[in-house]
């Protein structure tokens, strides 16, 4: 997978483990991913939790065939951050033909939760509408 040029790597996140139906990722909470008034961005959050979620769904399906799309996001923001190192752990709650929920938990260091998110992700066939066959 190709990261550079990628919010991925723009806001400096990195994979830990990818397996079945778990994602683990991390993220700096530093001059990228914070708001004007320096705390953690909700939008780097949502950027964090959307793209494991992405991951987690891309490892899922068959690449050849189909794609992922992030269909629905949302994000309860518990606990403000000003720097350090958040920690998304995505977990897929249904792993279905078409949709796959996933429920995403952002913890800092010592393992308080900072964001608490859920994604649903769109599973298609690339055929058609997203090839030249």
């Amino acid at each position: 997978m190709e990261l550079k040029q990628t919010l991925i790597h723009t806001l400096g996140m990195e994979f830990v483990t990818i397996e079945d139906g778990k994602v683990v990722m991390t993220m700096p909470v530093d001059e990228r991913t914070r708001q004007p008034f320096g705390f953690l961005h909700g939008g780097a959050s949502v950027a964090l939790a959307e793209t494991a979620a992405s991951v987690g769904t891309a490892h899922l399906i068959d690449q050849e065939k189909q794609l992922c799309f992030g269909l629905e996001i949302n994000a309860n923001h518990i606990k403000a951050k000003k720097e350090g190192v958040v920690t998304a752990t995505a977990e897929a709650v249904h792993k279905g033909r078409t949709t796959m929920v996933w429920e995403i938990r952002l913890t800092d260091e010592e393992n308080q939760l900072i964001c608490l998110s859920r994604c649903t992700m769109a599973v298609v066939d690339k055929k058609g509408r997203f090839s030249s066959e």
